[in-house]
């Protein structure tokens, strides 16, 4: 007896060793489908739950719509008369788009539109929970939906309902109260606790201390219930700020989009309206109220102007008088210009450095620019003023008193330009904001976004799936195909077994059975099957194997249960008996056989009996309706099994069923749970070791083949049961041709 195969010299063993870079890559590919194509019923169901879950997340769902209007704001500052731009450093530096959007977001215009919309007082039905908006969404015609399942409480479709008032004390404010209508024209409201607080009529104002209701329409039926909030005015804010948003829609443009998101479209457009109302007010009373202050500090400086140059020509006439005509030379007419430009420079420079000191302190950078011009201006007319004093004494003074008329009356007349200006100017006052387009509603709804969300969530499940399955590919460690086996233990395999559906059905009924059923044998019941054909292909490599082995009997054995040794013994002892050859079936699993069982026989007259001389060799063997196949049976199960086996009557049991048959079968327990299989296997002259596609952790076969090796009996070929056509067919189909290809003609 010696080693069945030479894997060296066989070229298939070649030609997997060292496979194409093509090929290489092309297996990454296939083993990737495959996979996918192993798991893809766990796949479906991740997808099919996923995109469930979305599809009724998308009907029971709100719709909310979103509403928007445009607003321009003018960043540069342009009064309505061009002729008054002059007067742009009185009203003030060019509007900020930023200042803007924070002013758009504020108290002051959103508290406005929730006093103004009723926002701060919250009605809603009672809907029945996941389904109840959904079935009220779907309602048609004015009429009430009569109640689900006789649950009048919760609104089912076509309730309305609309407050006149409700004013709550502080305490109060954000508690919940119920009202539950009696189907006529009255309603009850309850608390917190569903404690009767009152009654009302529709129409008429009802409460009690600290709350005080009148509902204007009310249309429900009896014992419908809604809920009623009145919300402080700083919640309401808040939750109209979380569904409000205002931004530039493009950068430097001037032009805000201001959007508002709700389930209500009448309200959503009402709201925005009077935000963009309350906006365009503010902005255009501030620059009438800007106006306003620049004229009233302007007029309070007319007066004391205007007596400042009634005196100074008083004084000027006066000295003329006194003095009979006094005429100015040329040159001292030069210098009389330049001093009252001066004069009127600086006097001009002091009045705006008092409008800006009501607003800023002495070291803003502006006043500080001010106060230097201011004392360069100072300068050049104390220089005037040296130029003077070298003239006459009376040109000298008459110059001063012209000087003090020509410097009041430039400024009194500015002044009263400006005035009259600004007079213009807040009577056409216009703001710098300017509404383009009014509040609209989306006409459908823009969340959720049905499509949208189907799409990702099914591709989102899809790659979930992928995900998990990665994982458990991951963490699985058990053997998936022969060709770990091959690399991993250097041991051939002789034959891989396509999982068989019909197998399994009949297992099934066995296990199923009650005492007395008669087994089946799939080589019998379904010689074409897939499974039957790879046991031939197996027949086919034990004919060339055991060419030159003079023992013929064949052992065949598992790591563990429940691999399939069983069905691969006496299926092959089938396929070989129908190649003519007469084999025997050897029942040797002395712990829980249950060969007999497949033939319809009885377990006793069997391997034991034989071992304990009650019956001869002719009595052990037993025909079958097989043509050429015999089963020898367990026999009575015995209390020591491994002593039976180490008896000399089990090898001469075996040594005298090889003078009268050409294959012995035997089928032996499992190696890692018992030590049955090392001690049969010194007789056998070869020893199948059957492993289960998906079922062993590699280090478990490991285990089974260095136990038997360490009881001195080689392993000789494996068999790779059960292996998924299906499951891998795209990472394996070039080698399943030559395990799973059957004639049609056979």
């Amino acid at each position: 007896m010696g080693q069945l195969v030479a894997r060296k010299n066989d070229p298939w063993e070649q030609r997997a060793a060292a496979p194409h870079e093509e090929e290489r890559e092309e297996l990454d590919i296939a083993a990737i489908a495959s996979a996918l194509y192993s798991y893809k019923w766990l796949i479906l169901c991740i997808v099919a739950m996923v995109v469930g879950l979305a599809a009724l997340f998308v009907s029971t769902a709100t719709p909310i719509y979103r509403a928007d209007a445009l607003i321009q704001v003018d960043t540069k500052s342009k009064p309505g008369i061009s002729a008054l731009k002059e007067l742009q450093p009185l009203l003030g530096d060019s509007t900020s788009v930023g200042a803007e959007l924070e002013i758009l977001t504020s108290r002051l215009i959103l508290g406005r539109a929730v006093t103004q919309t009723g926002l701060d007082i919250n009605v809603q039905p009672r809907r029945f929970p996941v389904i109840g908006n959904m079935v009220a969404r779907r309602h048609e015609g004015d009429g009430l939906r009569e109640p689900l399942f006789g649950l009048s409480r919760y609104a089912w479709g076509g309730e309305r309902i609309e407050v006149g008032k409700l004013d709550v004390s502080a305490d109060r404010l954000d508690e919940p109260l119920t009202l539950v209508a009696d189907g006529a024209a009255g309603y009850a409201v309850l608390n917190a606790t569903k404690q009767k607080l009152f009654e009302g009529k529709i129409g008429q104002d009802a409460g009690v201390p600290g709350i005080s209701l009148r509902i204007d329409t009310l249309k429900a039926g009896a014992g419908t219930e809604f809920t009623l909030v009145r919300s402080s005015v700083e919640e309401a804010i808040s939750q109209l700020r979380a569904s409000f948003s205002a931004k530039e829609r493009t950068k430097q443009s001037g032009i805000i989009e201001i959007t508002l998101m709700g389930p209500n479209r009448k309200t959503l457009q009402t709201v925005l309206n009077e935000i963009v109302g309350n906006y365009y007010d503010q902005n255009l009373t501030r620059r009438a109220t800007e106006a306003e202050n620049q004229l009233q500090f302007l007029e309070s400086q007319l007066p004391a102007l205007k007596a400042q140059l009634d005196s100074a020509e008083s004084a000027y006439n006066a000295y003329r008088q006194s003095r009979g005509s006094v005429d100015i030379a040329l040159e001292t007419e030069g210098v009389l210009k330049s001093m009252v430009e001066v004069d009127t420079e600086i006097a001009k420079l002091k009045q705006e450095r008092e409008e800006l000191r009501q607003g800023f302190t002495p070291l803003h950078p502006r006043v500080i620019a001010l106060d230097a011009k201011l004392k360069l201006l100072t300068d050049r007319s104390a220089g005037f003023g040296k130029g003077v004093a070298a003239l006459p004494t009376t040109q000298q003074n008459a110059l001063r008193l012209k000087r003090d008329v020509d410097v009041s009356n430039t400024l009194y007349l500015g002044l009263l330009s400006t005035a009259q200006q600004l007079r213009i100017t807040k009577a056409g006052t216009v703001g710098e904001v300017r509404v383009i387009d009014n509040a609209t509603v989306s006409r459908l709804p823009v969340e959720p976004k049905g499509r949208l969300l189907m799409t990702v969530a099914a591709l989102g499940s899809l790659v979930l799936s992928m995900a998990i399955v990665w994982l458990l590919r991951a963490f699985r460690v058990t053997v998936e195909d022969p060709e770990t086996i091959e690399r991993r233990l250097a041991l051939p395999v002789f034959a891989t077994i396509p999982f068989s559906k019909q197998e399994q059905t009949l297992a099934l009924k066995m296990r199923k059975s009650k005492d007395g059923f008669r087994g089946e044998l799939l080589a019998n019941l379904k010689p074409d099957d897939d499974a039957i054909e790879g046991l031939r292909s197996l027949r086919t490599t034990l004919h060339f194997a055991l060419a030159d082995v003079a023992t013929k009997s064949i052992l065949v054995t598992g790591p563990s249960q429940s691999v399939g040794k069983s069905f691969v013994a006496k299926n092959l002892a089938a396929v070989l008996a129908q190649s003519g050859k007469r084999v025997v079936l050897v029942d040797a699993d002395l712990r829980r056989g249950h060969i007999h069982d497949e033939f319809g026989m009885r377990r006793r007259g069997g391997v034991s009996e034989y071992v304990t001389g009650s019956i001869d060799l002719a009595e052990a063997i037993r025909p079958t309706e097989f043509r050429n196949l015999s089963v020898v049976t367990t026999g009575r199960l015995p209390t020591n099994p491994a002593d039976q086996l180490t008896h000399p009557r089990f090898g001469e049991l075996l040594a005298r069923l090889e003078e009268r048959f050409d294959m012995i079968i035997i089928d032996a327990p499992p190696v890692l749970a018992v030590t049955d299989a090392a001690i049969i296997g010194r007789h056998a002259g070869a020893t199948l070791l059957v492993a289960r596609a998906g079922r062993h952790p590699l280090r478990e076969l490991e285990q089974a083949v260095r136990q038997v090796q360490q009881a001195g009996v080689s392993i000789d070929g494996v068999v790779f049961n059960g292996f998924d056509v299906d499951r891998y067919r795209y990472g394996y189909g070039k080698r399943m041709v030559q395990y799973a290809y059957t004639s049609k003609s056979t």
